[in-house]
């Protein structure tokens, strides 16, 4: 994806996160939670076993997804708008792995609309786990969410 700039858009770090934590499958498959997942983690009620993407669509898909777990993101803490793209990019990495849902339901999103950044370190690291199972790719994923915070 997008490395080696100076300044990196939210967006730009955003995609790099998924890129490094997701991967990218172009044929589809049960992620550890047992979800039809397929590209850059993409998932949904469109999205099923058996299915095949080309590359391009798989990158299409991260940009618009990814795009999508920002806008909702500064919506559901608008605090987040006047903050500077690592913790924006932060914030909407959990989202794209967690759901708008559970962001809004969660504890992290009081720390960052309270724009407590070392508590919010701290609940992140509460996301770790899948079927109650800590993975170790979730634990190394929420380190970085956690260091962009700051």
């Amino acid at each position: 994806m997008v490395t080696g700039t100076l300044e990196m858009t939210a967006l730009e770090i955003l995609c790099d996160l998924i890129a490094e934590f997701e991967g990218c499958e172009l044929e589809s498959y049960l992620c550890p939670a047992g979800v039809a997942t397929i590209g850059y983690g993409q998932t949904g009620k469109d999205i099923r076993l058996g299915m095949k993407w080309s590359q391009e669509h798989a990158n299409d898909m991260l940009l618009k997804r990814a795009q999508q777990a920002i806008n909702e993101a500064i919506d559901a803490s608008p605090v987040l708008r006047y903050q500077n793209a690592e913790k924006i990019a932060a914030i909407s990495d959990m989202i794209y792995n967690i759901g708008i849902n559970a962001y809004r339901k969660s504890t992290l999103k009081k720390r960052v609309d309270a724009t407590d950044w070392e508590s919010a370190k701290t609940e992140l690291m509460r996301w770790t786990k899948a079927k109650g199972k800590v993975l170790p790719g979730l634990v190394k994923r929420r380190h970085k969410e956690a260091e962009l915070l700051g």
